[in-house]
Order: structure tokens, then C-alpha cells, then sequence
């Protein structure tokens, strides 16, 4: 099949050529997934704030206040958060990488055998399975990558725990300025309807990044749009009938 016979649903050719080509490149982590996430984290804490502070009736200068503190302050602990965990994993992996040499050095045959148990599981056996054996267990590196691959379900690939936190936190702070956006241009030029326009723009913003999280899941665009869209509705809802039972407490 030729490369402009390929049917649509087909992301790349499956010539020879191109195919090795692409597995000649080293496969790179993706930081689209940090900052999708960050970006809907910061869409729905946002408005909820901005949400509280419109049922409890307060002053438009306080969602600013209130809107800002949150953007830095739960912005930068998201992505601290995904920065430690990134880490962790990361050193996981490091820990068993090193396990698996030792247990190498230490007992070379019941590392084969394990090898060879896993690709016995898949169907492979006799003269084709000692072959397989042989070729992995050649290479310490291989053989290592396989163990973590097979045995333990971990990526060889380690993204990097800055690159994930920064996608996470520019994403919170980018997305998560827009339910913000009307009362910072109401202190500008005086308008009536901040709290309206605020909850529109954020819609379209919360059914944006579900859109664009379909990317990374078998759903359609439109239903992970809609599902966020809801999800924020939500968490905003919660927000402004907290706001407005405890308007009394305020006042």
C-alpha cells in the first residue's frame, strides 16, 4: 500500500522506508498531557472562585484579589505537585533499572529464565524463543530495558519533572486568567454584566480544553468537550451557592 493509498484514519506510512525512518529517532515524551491538565485545573479553580465571590455578593475588586492569589498560589502548587511526582517516578524507574543490573550480575540464568518465561507467554517457544533469549540478553541494556518494560511496566522513556511542572504551571496561568479577564477590563472601562461575560468566556474555554484533551483519549472531541464543560459547571455551581449561603457571614 503507497503512502497516498493510506486511509485517513492512519496517522503515518507504513512503507519500509518510513518506518524506519521514524524508529531510528528516539522517541520523546509528550508535554502536551501536563499542560492540558494544568490548563483545566486552572479553568475550573479560577471561576469556582469567582463563582463564591458573585453568590456571596462581593465587591468585582475582590474576585481580582481573590482570582490572582489563587492563579499563583494553586498554580505554582499543581505544578509542584506534578514536579514531585514526575521525580518520583523517575527515580522509581532509576531504582528498579539498578535492582535489575544487580540481580543480572548476581544471577545471570534466572534472569534468562525470565525472559524467557515472558516470551514464552506470548506464543513464542523452541528454537525461536532460545533465539529471542539470546538476542535480549546480549545486550545488558536491552536486557534491562526488557525486564523494566516487561516485568514491571515502566517506560524506558523519563520525561523531565521542570518541563512537566512549567507545561503544568503556564497552563494554569494562562487558561485560568480568562474568567478573570472582564473584571480586570471592568475596573478599566466600567461595564454592567462582568459576572455574564465571565461565565461565558470560561464555557468556551472549559469546552476548549476538553476539546483538545480528546487528543489523548478514544472520545470524541465534542463529548470531552461537553464533559469538561459539565465537570466546570459543576465545581462552579458548588462555588457560588457556598458564596451566597454565607453572604450573611460576610455581610
Amino acid at each position: 500500500m503507497t503512502t497516498e493509498s493510506l486511509p485517513p484514519e492512519l496517522e503515518h506510512s507504513h512503507s519500509p522506508d518510513a518506518i524506519r525512518a521514524r524508529l531510528q529517532n528516539d522517541p520523546e515524551h509528550s508535554y502536551l498531557r501536563d499542560f492540558i491538565y494544568g490548563a483545566v485545573d486552572g479553568a475550573v479553580t479560577t471561576f469556582a472562585v469567582v463563582s463564591g465571590v458573585a453568590g456571596a455578593g462581593l465587591a468585582p475588586n475582590i474576585v481580582i484579589v481573590l482570582g490572582v492569589a489563587n492563579l499563583i498560589g494553586d498554580g505554582f502548587s499543581m505544578a509542584a505537585g506534578n514536579y514531585l511526582g514526575t521525580k518520583a517516578e523517575a527515580e522509581q524507574r532509576e531504582k528498579t533499572r539498578l535492582m535489575e543490573h544487580r540481580h543480572i550480575a548476581h544471577s545471570p540464568d534466572g534472569e534468562r529464565e525470565e525472559i524467557r518465561q515472558i516470551y514464552a507467554a506470548y506464543g513464542f517457544e523452541g528454537a525461536l524463543l532460545e533465539q529471542i533469549v539470546t538476542v535480549i540478553t546480549s545486550d545488558k541494556n536491552r536486557w534491562v530495558n526488557t525486564m523494566l518494560r516487561e516485568e514491571f511496566g515502566l517506560s524506558s522513556i523519563s520525561p523531565n519533572p521542570f518541563k512537566s511542572a512549567a507545561a503544568t504551571f503556564i497552563a494554569f496561568i494562562l487558561i485560568g486568567a480568562i474568567p478573570l479577564l472582564p473584571f480586570v477590563a471592568n475596573l478599566l472601562i466600567p461595564f454592567s454584566g462582568t459576572y455574564l461575560i465571565s461565565t461565558l468566556m470560561t464555557g468556551i474555554a472549559f469546552f476548549a480544553v476538553g476539546a483538545a484533551k480528546s487528543k489523548f483519549v478514544e472520545q470524541h472531541w465534542a463529548v470531552a468537550g461537553a464533559e469538561t464543560l459539565i465537570v466546570g459547571a459543576i465545581a462552579s455551581g458548588f462555588a457560588y451557592l457556598c458564596g451566597w449561603v454565607l453572604q450573611g457571614i460576610v455581610a
